[in-house]
């Protein structure tokens, strides 16, 4: 804000100059021609008088009454009358550029007062800004998904929309009514892997990230649908992980390796997993094939063992150009404002567009300094992907409530606008007013 006054001020300096140069030069007595023209006919009349007289054409007495009157109208040719013209002339012209050195700048001012913005050049209040858009984006978020929820109410046979609403919730966290809702859905007859994955990882979420029987049947279920299917996949085999069973982790991974996108970020966090699952099996691999050393695993790959939903979904096959590896760190200052209970949120949101989520994960407050995955596979919909947009701005916030919706003396922290893929670091470092 301060170079933006500097900046400024200099610009209007610039224009006095300009307007006031003239004003500081010495003063220029404007001539009148008309005067010396006058002058010069009164002084040839004064040669010829004298010429009369000197001929004897003309008496004394009336030569000296001649000249007389031409030397009275001499005197009044070159007296004071031109050059008090000439001054109210230059005084005039002063006036008015006076007036415009001063009139100019204070109403350029008036107008900036009136019209601009002046928190714009503020980097404190644009961030402030950008993070209330990226609230406004959840409450519109929320906001979209009640009005869902009352349509499945008053139509409850469609079970396109209870899938699209099990979706929604799990973006909000909220994995019981997610879990409740993709329930509905197979209830009215629709059976494929993705819809019976989305189901697993919404049950396990709200059983504590915990497997049971039930998503083992389940995933079973999954798999004999679709072999290949990347989800199920990833969870089978984080299922297996969790319960020892590491041949079948690597027998499922490394299944899912083979169908990710080529030396995708998922390719390379499932070839990290295989490799942890061989090496707590003692090398046997339980016959699959080795593989080489993990590169940095990918968030998604680390959370998908712990049985993250986020990581899981990640496995279902989202494209090399939307995925972002978020690395959140809590400022050592509002360490003490933390409690055991909150929750932290996780999204990511167009920098310039529809302000409402591409991608959001939920996650325990407790899990700081944590990784998220954030990626395509996320999207409300298609056309709302993180890949479908140019630059996005990924932000963290800490709720005692839980609430998706940002409440006063919540924890935030956003990052500036970057890439939808790659990586991103932001550190939660203030508190909502």
């Amino acid at each position: 804000m301060t170079v933006f006054w500097i900046v400024a001020a200099a610009l209007v300096a610039a224009v006095l100059v300009v307007l006031l140069r003239p004003l500081l030069a010495p003063a220029r007595v404007l001539t009148d021609n008309t005067a010396e023209t006058n002058l010069r006919v009164l002084r040839a009349q004064l040669a010829e008088l004298d010429g009369e007289l000197a001929a004897g054409r003309l008496e004394a007495e009336q030569h000296a009454a001649a000249r007389a009157e031409i030397e009275r109208r001499v005197i009044e040719e070159s007296g004071g009358g031109v050059s008090a013209r000439a001054v109210g002339v230059a005084s005039a012209g002063r006036g008015g550029m006076v007036a415009l050195a001063v009139v100019l700048p204070v109403a350029a001012l008036g107008l900036y007062l009136h019209l601009g913005n002046r928190e714009a050049m503020d980097p404190a209040a644009a961030a402030a800004a950008q993070a209330q858009d990226g609230h406004a984006a959840l409450q519109d978020m929320e906001t979209a998904v009640a009005r869902l929820a009352q349509k499945m109410k008053d139509k409850p046979d469609n079970a396109e929309g209870w899938a699209l609403l099990g979706r929604s919730y799990a973006q909000l966290g909220r994995f019981e009514e997610s879990r409740d809702a993709y329930r509905k859905a197979l209830e009215l007859g629709r059976e494929d892997a993705q819809l019976l994955s989305d189901y697993v990882d919404a049950m396990a979420m709200a059983q504590g990230r915990q497997f049971s029987p039930e998503t083992d049947r389940l995933l079973a279920r999954a798999l004999a649908l679709d072999p290949n299917h990347l989800k199920s996949l990833a969870l089978a085999g984080t299922a297996a992980m969790v319960r020892g069973d590491y041949a079948a982790a690597v027998k499922h991974w490394t299944r899912a390796r083979e169908n990710a996108p080529p030396g995708s970020e998922l390719e390379q966090g499932l070839a990290g997993g295989i490799a942890e699952a061989q090496a707590k099996a003692g090398g046997a691999g339980g016959g699959a094939q080795a593989v080489p050393p993990p590169a940095p695993r990918a968030a998604a790959s680390a959370g998908a063992r712990a049985g993250s939903p986020g990581a899981a979904a990640a496995a279902s096959g989202p494209a090399a150009g939307g995925v972002l590896r978020v690395s959140v760190a809590l400022s050592p200052a509002l360490a003490a404002k933390v409690q055991p209970g909150d929750t932290l949120f996780v999204f990511a949101r167009a920098a310039e567009g529809p302000r409402m989520p591409l991608a959001i994960a939920r996650l325990s407050a407790g899990s700081l300094p944590a990784q998220v995955q954030l990626d395509d596979s996320m999207a409300m919909t298609p056309q709302m992907r993180l890949s479908s947009f140019p630059s996005v701005v990924v932000a963290a916030r800490i709720s005692r409530k839980g609430n998706a919706t940002p409440e006063p003396g919540d924890l935030e922290g956003e990052s500036a606008p970057l890439a939808p893929a790659g990586a991103a670091a932001i550190t939660i470092d203030r508190v909502r007013p």
